[in-house]
């Protein structure tokens, strides 16, 4: 249950085929709308440090749980998961409200669908704010292949595309002991191996680096998690392939205004060649690693709001 006092209560809005579970901010400020992009395994509260300081900045501040998350749609179907679906549902979360475009902000896999949204609805898009993941350029063959090739058959990614079922099973049977692993800060300067980390995490006795929020935080995703299992999320992954022939024929660059944030002690390497693929992107490095908006909430909220300003 997620506290009344810390973060807004939802909505449950029927988008099409679907429906999304969405948090809001600032509806005074209707016209300035900020759609605000989840990663995983997280959740629409993994933005709550950000939603007071956007609506107070005059934004109309729109937090959905993209599907497979939270209380929104869980479809069976694992193509019900590629990136025409998910950004598709950001696209009707926008007509829902009766906006034309709107800022949008993703971290991790939320920066994905973000990315992805200024390549197949950039006409809905204002300016592009991400968190930890760079753009993806296309690889000359699909992106599973591609990992296995680069980090062997362990490698999570692949994991979860070559053996459906397993992973769900374990992160489920696992889930607030994999969250509590996952969640933590000021981690040793070597990053673990990124074959089967994942399932490594929801097994591991002692976590390691220092807990990234309080217990009734990790709650919350706990909660959500116990409720909606991870097959819906691992499912964004196991449409990979999928979405390398979607985006085939598409122009693979992002021509919105846009600002890249890395944290410094991110596993995720940053991007040598982003400047070509999100032409004139100001690119900003916060000291911290991956859960960059909640590890240095303030100093987010800071470089988001100058840069809008700017």
């Amino acid at each position: 249950m997620i506290p009344t006092t810390d973060f807004p209560q939802p909505s449950v809005l029927t988008l099409g085929e679907v429906t999304l579970e969405v948090f809001e901010a600032g509806r005074e400020n209707a016209g300035n709308p900020i759609v605000l992009c989840h990663g995983w395994p997280e959740h629409a509260f993994s933005w709550r440090h950000q939603m007071p300081a956007l609506a107070a900045a005059g934004y109309h501040v729109i937090v959905p749980n993209q599907r497979g998350f939270g209380r929104s749609s869980r479809p069976k179907e694992i193509a019900a998961y590629d990136i025409a679906c998910l950004t598709g549902d950001l696209a009707r979360l926008l007509d829902h409200f009766g906006y034309q475009d709107a800022v949008f902000v993703g971290h991790d896999w939320g920066a994905n669908v973000v990315w992805s949204m200024g390549l197949l609805h950039p006409d809905r898009v204002r300016k592009i704010i991400n968190l930890a993941l760079p753009f993806q350029p296309r690889t000359e063959i699909p992106w599973v292949a591609f990992m296995e090739t680069v980090f062997g058959p362990d490698n999570y990614f692949v994991h979860f595309n070559r053996k459906p079922g397993v992973a769900d099973a374990v992160l489920d049977a696992n889930a607030h002991r994999f969250l509590t692993n996952l969640f933590r800060k000021n981690l040793p300067p070597t990053p673990p191996e990124p074959g089967m980390m994942m399932l490594n995490l929801a097994k591991a006795e002692t976590p390691v680096g220092d807990p990234l929020m309080s217990p009734d935080e990790l709650a919350v995703f706990a909660e959500a998690f116990a409720a909606s299992g991870f097959a819906g999320g691992i499912n964004w992954y196991r449409n990979l392939d999928r979405n390398w022939h979607i985006l085939a024929d598409v122009d693979p660059v992002i021509h919105a205004p846009s600002l890249m944030i890395y944290g410094a002690r991110d596993m995720i390497p940053q991007s040598d060649t982003l400047a070509e693929h999100v032409p004139g992107v100001d690119v900003l490095t916060l000291d911290c690693g991956h859960w960059i908006q909640q590890e240095k909430p303030e100093e987010t909220n800071r470089a988001i709001l100058q840069w809008l300003g700017a």
